[in-house]
């Protein structure tokens, strides 16, 4: 399994490990299909986002 090279400092993962976000996003994104999550896209063109965007471009406001 291929995991996201942004995964190790992604607001994701300590959302995810904090309980804040369902493993889904992980597993469909982080660790799976991860050139079409949203962060990711805007990471690598150097593009601000913020922390609480979740990789299908969404925002949760719950997130913080």
């Amino acid at each position: 399994m291929s995991v996201c090279k942004w995964y190790s400092v992604c607001p994701m993962k300590f959302f995810y490990e904090q309980g804040k976000i369902e493993k889904f996003w992980i597993e469909k994104y982080c660790w799976g299909d991860w050139k079409k999550c949203v962060r990711y896209k805007l990471e690598e063109k150097g593009e601000y986002h913020p922390d609480n965007m979740l990789p299908d471009g969404s925002i949760d406001e719950n997130l913080s």
